[in-house]
């Protein structure tokens, strides 16, 4: 796993932060409520079940995860699997006074996918990496992959209850 954390870390850091300046009009009432409860649920389950790990300042810098300029590493809780379609890692802050859900999305075809979302906000942000280039995806692609990623981490919850 710490393969891949390296991997997802130096592709973080490789990118302009202007890429993660967008944000979504505020959703449907189903949408909001289908997202609270995942992330709620996600959350609560990375902070019992999920091993001990860090998010390099750097990265917290380009996702937009505030920091105090002291901090070099940000404790988080994290999980990650990997099946025929993807490798997939989440991440939440262990400091309860910062709100983080990052999603990382690995498709063997080389595409990196990655959703911030917080507790309070949902998703935050979304983008993609292939060949060397970074897009911002766009609303209804973010929203509808984001979904998906949800009911992915929702199934790994239910699965250890």
């Amino acid at each position: 796993m710490g393969g891949a954390r390296a991997l997802v870390a130096g592709l973080l850091l490789a990118f302009s932060p202007q890429l993660f300046a967008f944000s979504y009009p505020s959703k449907a009432l189903s949408a909001e409520a289908f997202e609270a409860a995942g992330l709620r649920s996600i959350a609560g389950w990375l902070k019992r079940e999920g091993a001990e790990g860090w998010l390099a300042a750097d990265v917290a810098d380009v996702v937009g995860i505030p920091r105090l300029p002291t901090e070099e590493l940000l404790e988080a809780r994290q999980r990650g699997f990997r099946d025929d379609e993807a490798l997939r890692v989440v991440q939440v802050s262990a400091d309860e006074q910062r709100d983080f859900l990052l999603f990382m999305v690995q498709r063997p075809d080389g595409r990196v996918f990655f959703y911030l979302a917080g507790l309070r906000e949902g998703l935050k942000s979304a983008f993609v990496s292939s060949g060397g280039s970074v897009s911002a995806l766009d609303r209804v692609e973010a929203e509808a992959a984001f979904r998906r990623e949800l009911r992915f981490w929702e199934g790994r919850v239910a699965a250890v209850r």
